[in-house]
């Protein structure tokens, strides 16, 4: 069998976008997704992503594809998988896909100053609508590789402002993970990381002061074992 020739094969790059959002009942895990204006697949939701070109690198071309679809820049971005089964799309498509998050408070400056386009929606990961093509595996993969590095890793710090509360960081912790921690354990598990500073700044409320915190960008958790196992 002869091999196909380059020209029929093309390179999309894409991006699954974690941020927090509140809701009812705490804050949500969500992603932005936009709505296609253009067949295949007219009308459905689908991820952010456009064509890599030719004189561009992949984490530019991510950035750039982001940022013309949903006016979104994220504190933190990773290549996650390439998808290129022979039928994922009309054609030969295959799809570099990172994942990213941005802190909650920049979503709705960022969309403001850059003029969020209309066909740009969040959603839940647990409230997904149908998506084009096979995006609903490249989601699902997100969510499955993201869930598994929050316990490893200092990746929360990419939802959260520069300064927080540990009430805060195990907030973000419970809500990637879909579960509850141990206030206690947690605590004792991340005050005793190299990785969190305490400042010398308090967050005042209802409740006594509570220190606010901040990540090193140079330690990483490595060597504590997950958050919430053990």
């Amino acid at each position: 069998m002869q091999p196909a020739h380059d020209d029929a094969i093309r390179v999309a790059v894409s991006t699954v976008i974690f941020s927090l959002r509140s809701g009812d009942d705490g804050d949500v895990l969500t992603i932005p997704l936009v709505r296609r204006t253009r067949e295949p697949h007219r009308g459905q939701w689908a991820v952010p992503g456009g064509w890599l070109a030719t004189d561009e690198d992949l984490r530019d071309a991510a950035s750039r594809t982001l940022a013309e679809t949903t006016g979104l820049s994220p504190s933190w971005l990773e290549q996650l998988y390439t998808f290129g089964e022979i039928d994922r799309s009309p054609g030969r498509v295959v799809s570099i896909v990172y994942w990213a998050l941005l802190r909650s408070d920049l979503v709705e400056a960022q969309r403001s100053a850059a003029g969020a386009p209309e066909n740009v929606e969040w959603f839940a990961v647990d409230d997904l609508p149908d998506l084009a093509f096979d995006h609903r595996l490249l989601v699902d993969y997100a969510i499955w590789r993201l869930r598994n590095k929050v316990g490893y890793s200092r990746i929360a710090a990419g939802l959260l402002p520069d300064e927080f509360t540990l009430a805060e960081l195990r907030a973000v912790y419970e809500t990637v993970l879909g579960r509850r921690l141990d206030p206690s354990n947690f605590r004792r598990l991340i005050e005793g990381s190299e990785a969190l500073v305490p400042t010398d700044a308090f967050r005042t409320g209802a409740h006594r002061p509570a220190r606010l915190f901040r990540w090193d960008a140079e330690v990483e958790l490595a060597d504590r074992g997950p958050v919430g196992h053990g």
